[in-house]
């Protein structure tokens, strides 16, 4: 069983730690090894991961071990508005994420993340505090990164390819769903309708979530290059080009979720036209067989006096008096134009 750091009581509710040196290598910090306390390490700087579930973090918050405790407290809230605060140079959010239902990344590949993560944070001049109460894509992929041996040259960078991968799951998962469309606008084309209107509805909701989790994050960042005079210029660059990239993201997002209404529509009306062209069939076959049965209804009365009742060949007359009054409602029909077209719709 994998020993995890939050069972060490220097830091509870900490899920990982990374030291990064002065050249921006991170590596894990093993259990049992002292975790670096924020503000006091040296040209390098750290990563803190935390599980705000865990009843012991509001502690660690007051003694200002995650960071300044007025703006750790409003960051690590569990109100999981968008926003952002800053405070002495120092940034504290709360930003969108997605949300999986396992710790294994690999747990259920068959079903896409949630739109609903947050991933909560405060950023400093030389650490950088995350925490989550539901697992999420973004921390796990950034940790996978660097223990690959991928370089950062601080916590603006850390936090910028956290949002980066959490921009490119959003991306892939859009990617998805427009492929999903792609399909379905095939069938409608094709008039061949068989799951669309069951499938378009969980893709249209699930592009209007992401739009309204991109249209929040997008907030968080443009906020911050625009209220951001007291903090340093990486940071504000840092938070333009990520604005910049969620903006494109966003669009995508709406004309997505557009896309799918207007299939929608068009399928409805597709589907009308079928109705239609159903009902206008029933109707024309009503048409025909009513004569020919109000007279099998008249030759089927057992009163006195019936017409023929008394020929040999009655029958094959009557037979004669329905065939005609049906060719005669056809003929009505066609000459009233209510028969349509052959290929309307």
């Amino acid at each position: 069983m994998t020993h995890l750091l939050s069972d060490e009581p220097a830091l509870p509710g900490l899920i990982w730690a990374m030291r990064f040196d002065a050249g921006g290598r991170g590596r894990l910090v093993e259990p049992g090894e002292e975790v670096p306390a924020l503000g006091r390490f040296g040209d390098g700087f750290v990563w803190l991961h935390v599980n705000l579930n865990d009843a012991r973090v509001p502690g660690l918050i007051a003694e200002g071990r995650l960071g300044p405790p007025d703006l750790a407290a409003a960051a690590f809230a569990s109100d999981p508005h968008q926003r952002v605060s800053i405070e002495d140079g120092q940034v504290g959010g709360v930003i969108a994420d997605l949300a999986r239902e396992a710790e294994g990344p690999e747990a259920a590949p068959e079903r896409l993340p949630d739109a609903a993560g947050r991933l909560h944070f405060v950023l400093g001049a030389n650490f950088l505090v995350s925490g989550r109460r539901h697992p999420i894509v973004g921390p796990d992929a950034v940790r996978e990164v660097v223990a690959g041996g991928r370089p950062l040259a601080g916590p603006v960078a850390l936090l910028e390819t956290l949002i980066g991968r959490v921009a490119a799951a959003i991306g892939a998962r859009g990617a998805a769903l427009s492929d999903r469309l792609d399909g379905i606008e095939d069938h409608i084309l094709d008039e061949r309708i068989r799951q669309e209107t069951r499938q378009l509805g969980p893709i249209r909701r699930d592009a209007v979530r992401l739009h309204r989790q991109l249209n929040g994050l997008r907030a968080v960042f443009h906020r911050l290059e625009e209220e951001s005079d007291d903090l340093p210029e990486e940071t504000r660059e840092a938070a333009a080009r990520i604005a910049q990239r969620l903006d494109a993201l966003d669009r995508d997002m709406v004309v997505l979720a557009e896309r799918s209404r207007l299939l929608q529509e068009e399928l409805s009306g597709l589907l009308a036209r079928q109705s239609n062209r159903q009902l206008h069939t029933l109707s024309i076959l009503t048409a025909l067989f009513l004569p020919p049965t109000l007279v099998t209804g008249l030759f089927g009365m057992n009163t006195k006096g019936l017409p023929l009742a008394e020929w040999d060949d009655g029958s094959t007359v009557a037979i004669l008096i329905a065939a005609m009054s049906a060719a005669a409602a056809f003929l009505l029909i066609r000459r009233l134009g209510l028969g349509g077209q052959r290929g309307q719709g």
